[in-house]
C-alpha cells in the first residue's frame, strides 16, 4: 500500500473538531449535548481518550488505551486540567498523521477492546470525529462545516448497522429519519442516532 492508496484522510475531520475548541468555555462544561449520557465535559474527556486510543490503534501500539472500553472502570480517566485545548489539538493532529501512514490501514488492529481489520477501525475513528465534532458544535452553539468526503464515509459505515438489535452495545441510538433531500452531514447524523435538528434545552 502506498500513500496514494490510503482509503480516507482524517485530517479534515480532525481540524473540524480542533476549530471548535476556542469556542468551548469552561462555563459550558455542564451543558447538555445531543448524546444523552454526555455533558460537554464528558464529551471533551471522550475526545481526549479516543484520539489517544485511535492514534495507538493506527500505530499498533497496544495497551490500556486500546484494550479497554471507555466505559470499563479500569480505563484511564483523562483530565481537563491545564491546557486541555492545546493537548486535544495536538492529539487530533497526531491522530490524523498516524492514519496518514499506509501501514496504519494494513492488517488488524485494536481499539476499545475490539480487534478488527485496520481499514474498518480507521473508518470508525473518522466517524467518531465527525459525529462527536457535531455533538460539540451543537452543544456550544457553533457552526460545523463538515467536509463531504467525511460525511459520506460515515454514511457508508453507519448504513451497515441500521437495525436496533445490531446497535446494542455500539453507543448508537435508533436511526433518526431525515428528509430525502437532507445533506450528507444530516444523513450521517441521523444514521448515528441523533436528531439533526437538536438544539440545547432552554
Amino acid at each position: 500500500m502506498t500513500t496514494h492508496d490510503i482509503p480516507l484522510d482524517l485530517g479534515p475531520a480532525a481540524r473540524g473538531v480542533a476549530g471548535l475548541l476556542d469556542g468551548v468555555g469552561d462555563e459550558r462544561f455542564a451543558a447538555a449535548t445531543p448524546c444523552p449520557d454526555y455533558r460537554v465535559e464528558d464529551l471533551l474527556r471522550h475526545l481526549l481518550g479516543l484520539t489517544l486510543a485511535f492514534r495507538a490503534a493506527a500505530r499498533k501500539e497496544f495497551g490500556p488505551l486500546t484494550d479497554l472500553s471507555p466505559t470499563d472502570p479500569a480505563a484511564p480517566v483523562l483530565s481537563l486540567d491545564g491546557d486541555w485545548r492545546g493537548r486535544l489539538r495536538g492529539q487530533l493532529d497526531e491522530l490524523a498523521a498516524a492514519w496518514g501512514e499506509p501501514a496504519a490501514w494494513a492488517g488488524e488492529t485494536r481499539a476499545g477492546g475490539v480487534t478488527l481489520p485496520a481499514a474498518v477501525l480507521g473508518r470508525v475513528a473518522l466517524n467518531e470525529l465527525l459525529l462527536h465534532g457535531w455533538d460539540l458544535a451543537r452543544a456550544t452553539g457553533q457552526p460545523y462545516p463538515a467536509d463531504e468526503a467525511s460525511a459520506r464515509a460515515a454514511i457508508a459505515l453507519l448504513s451497515a448497522q441500521t437495525e436496533d438489535a445490531a446497535r446494542e452495545g455500539t453507543g448508537f441510538g435508533p436511526v433518526v429519519p431525515v428528509p430525502d433531500d437532507a445533506s450528507s452531514l444530516d444523513r450521517a447524523i441521523g444514521l448515528g442516532g441523533r436528531d439533526p435538528s437538536w438544539t440545547p434545552p432552554a
